[in-house]
């Protein structure tokens, strides 16, 4: 099984890079594979909490080359709940990269494991009789101190759903319970990783290497 790897990460940084550089992104150095995948972006201010800045990625299997090229732009540049990000804001980001397994259907919607378990519910909106899906991968839970229902709950908000939420509507939920490997890096330890293995550190157009203003 293909796990997410450091390399995966750079990848990301690199297309990154490339895009505000208007240049080509360097070749990966991970194996091409199939996987459903996702590419986080948070942000560390004053050496605080990360906050969120970007999450995308897709439940169906994708190449992993193209997948990660296309998220790591899509998640920094087009997440809907964030300005883009800038290149100034390079220093203070952090990546993570998920790739998702072991997709199986639970029983019920309290039928997965906190820390353990990403989850996608689908369900049927009450009020306007449309089908509504959203996900949450297996770190938010924990990370969010929330309990099983809590998760569902704020799942249901982001799926769009803005109704009263009931017990017998979360009864009435579809949840697909999966797992995940992921790997983080920082800039600076982006910067230095491409110091060692390429000789000289990276560089956005008009700043100094390695250090973005």
């Amino acid at each position: 099984m293909v796990s997410a790897n450091r390399e995966m990460v750079v990848y990301c940084f690199d297309t990154l890079l490339a895009h505000y550089n208007s240049d080509q992104t360097p070749p990966p150095a991970f194996d091409e594979g199939q996987h459903p995948l996702f590419v986080t972006w948070k942000k560390v201010v004053n050496g605080g909490e990360p906050r969120l800045r970007g999450c995308i990625g897709t439940l169906e299997a994708r190449c992993l080359i193209n997948g990660f090229r296309d998220y790591a732009l899509t998640s920094a540049l087009r997440d809907r709940r964030f300005p883009p990000i800038q290149a100034k804001e390079l220093p203070s980001l952090e990546c993570t990269v998920s790739i998702l397994t072991d997709y199986e259907m639970a029983a019920h919607y309290l039928d997965w494991e906190i820390g353990k378990h990403g989850i996608i519910i689908e369900f049927t909106d009450p009020d306007y009789s449309t089908k509504r899906n959203a996900t949450y991968l297996p770190e938010v839970a924990a990370h969010e101190g929330w309990t099983k229902t809590e998760a569902i709950d704020s799942l249901m908000r982001k799926a769009g759903y803005n109704g009263t939420i009931t017990e017998s509507l979360r009864k009435r939920i579809r949840l697909t319970r999966y797992q995940s490997t992921l790997f983080t890096m920082h800039y600076s330890e982006y910067v230095a990783y491409v110091k060692t293995t390429r000789g000289s550190p990276p560089s956005v157009v008009g700043t100094k290497p390695g250090v973005t203003h």
